[in-house]
């Protein structure tokens, strides 16, 4: 996998319901996106990081399971400007999984919204789909 040198922002987001632990919701984003910045309040957590390579086991996941259709999908229905996002199901992330989901209602204790922007949108959309 050769990461490409394209400005980004990439952003995590995901609310904390009372029953979760914020540690636990925590090691969840950092198992998917190991090189983010974390911060949370008690209602919710977010993350953010500015290099693609925050993207490597999702690329992995989208490439070792053949998911690129539902992948290209969500990012090409959610593109917006110079942005797109899509879901991540929060219990798989958890336990180091990686699971797209399709809406917000796919995952119980609610998704981890996912946020790419660059002005070279389609250069990163490209990269981690068809790379």
């Amino acid at each position: 996998m050769k990461i490409p040198n394209i400005n980004c922002k990439i952003e995590m987001f995901c609310t904390i319901n009372p029953s979760e632990s914020i540690d636990k919701i925590e090691k969840a984003i950092s198992n998917i996106f190991p090189y983010s910045i974390i911060n949370n309040n008690n209602f919710s957590i977010n993350a953010q990081s500015k290099e693609l390579r925050s993207l490597e086991k999702i690329y992995q996941s989208i490439h070792n399971n053949k998911s690129q259709k539902n992948y290209l999908r969500s990012l090409e229905d959610n593109l917006k400007d110079d942005s797109t996002w899509f879901y991540l199901n929060k219990q798989a992330a958890f336990v180091d999984q990686i699971a797209i989901c399709e809406g917000s209602n796919e995952s119980p204790l609610g998704p981890i919204k996912v946020i790419l922007t660059s002005s070279n949108i389609d250069g990163i959309i490209d990269w981690i789909i068809f790379d």
